[in-house]
């Protein structure tokens, strides 16, 4: 049984598409024979903090779904301050190194990317003519940080292009979850082995009904991450909500801000419902109209694995994000889509729709689009052959 190693920054318990994506990654890897196992900080994404079950451990290893996971300190922080996040890496580089010294390595790596530095720091020690070093790259950094104003180019910039370069170069293939990010991979290193590695999910397709949340009123939700990208608070301040409800899960640095704004304003039809589990978020989800996948600014090489989820739940989507993830839902007629950052022509979009674009009919051709589409185990068996 031939073994591998996945190295991650986030992992479940901690909630989102990141920790999903590698999840079953792992899992569907197990399920075609390989030896899986993880490594992973102390859950504390996105809460900044080690979580309770966690805390006070320097280590933890546990076998999930027959998944050996390697659990290891770090600093956890969430703070806007760069040196504090800075320093949460390196902690968790640092106990990366100590898990490398003490611990014998399989021959095949799949290294989880960003947090550049902790990739930097596996490419670096791992690298051995025997083995295989997959980089799995989710989002193109520093060129995302750069476009969300995180980042000037400047010294600190040229060093992180230094190091997402020094990545590449050691990487014996690439995956990449779009089109853009292969591209740009190429452009760097055009000899590159790469591989198109979407974030489809994997779970049972559910049973489709009409939305339960009646009234002439349009229900929109968003769920995921109350982050700066996704721009939730700026939606809230922007929505005209003539003939809409607006309902939100998740948790993020935007939280508070949401919440207040809500308060502050108690005659608009918007609804925080919190955090919730995976499973009662897809109940949830079921019930409302149409959901909204935004981003702040058009990201280069970013494609929300909301479009494949959502798909799969029958959920007609209103993108508003640019970038890739507009070709996707417009290929395969999944909903509808605005002109990214242009919120007059949002809600216009959203002017135009009614109960009978979102009929159960229509949710039942975006199910069958995900079906033929976005199967997770076909493209398990295409990445098998390559690791």
């Amino acid at each position: 049984m031939k073994k591998i190693l996945i190295i991650t920054s986030y992992f479940p318990p901690e909630t989102g598409a990141a920790s999903n994506r590698i999840f079953h990654l792992a899992t569907g890897l197990e399920n075609q024979n390989f030896k899986v196992s993880v490594i992973t900080p102390l859950p504390n994404y996105p809460k900044g903090r080690v979580f309770d079950d966690y805390r006070g451990k320097f280590k933890q290893t546990s076998t999930e779904k027959n998944v050996t996971i390697h659990r290891l300190w770090l600093y956890a922080s969430n703070s806007k301050n760069k040196l504090l996040r800075l320093f949460t890496m390196i902690s968790y580089s640092i106990s990366l190194i100590w898990f490398f010294i003490w611990n014998k390595i399989p021959e095949t790596v799949i290294v989880q990317s960003p947090p550049l530095l902790v990739a930097f720091t596996c490419m670096l020690c791992l690298q051995r003519k025997k083995r295989k070093l997959v980089l799995n790259v989710s989002d193109l950094w520093p060129i995302a940080g750069l476009e969300l104003g995180a980042f000037k180019k400047n010294f600190s910039y040229k060093m992180l292009e230094k190091i997402e370069r020094f990545n590449y170069k050691k990487a014996d293939l690439v995956l990449g979850q779009s089109q853009e990010i292969l591209v740009h991979v190429k452009s760097l290193f055009p000899e590159k082995a790469t591989f198109l590695y979407r974030n489809y999910p994997d779970f049972e397709l559910p049973e489709l009904k009409e939305p339960s949340i009646s009234g002439d009123k349009i229900t929109i939700v968003y769920a995921g991450l109350l982050g700066i990208a996704q721009g939730i608070y700026k939606l809230c301040e922007s929505l005209d909500y003539s003939n809409i409800e607006f309902h939100i899960y998740g948790g993020g640095a935007e939280k508070e801000k949401i919440v207040q704004f809500i308060s502050e304003n108690p005659d608009l039809p918007i609804v925080y419902h919190g955090e919730v589990t995976r499973s009662e978020l897809h109940n949830a989800l079921l019930c409302y109209d149409i959901t909204i996948i935004p981003l702040l600014n058009r990201i280069y090489g970013s494609v929300p694995s909301k479009i494949f989820e959502y798909a799969k739940l029958g959920l007609p989507m209103l993108y508003f994000g640019g970038g890739e993830g507009e070709d996707i839902i417009q290929q395969h007629q999944l909903g509808w889509i605005a002109e990214a950052g242009n919120y007059s022509h949002l809600n216009k979009t959203i002017q135009s729709l009614g109960k009978n674009k979102l009929s159960l009919k229509n949710r039942t051709k975006i199910q069958q689009a995900a079906l033929e589409n976005f199967d997770f185990n076909k493209q398990l068996l295409k990445l098998k052959a390559v690791l």
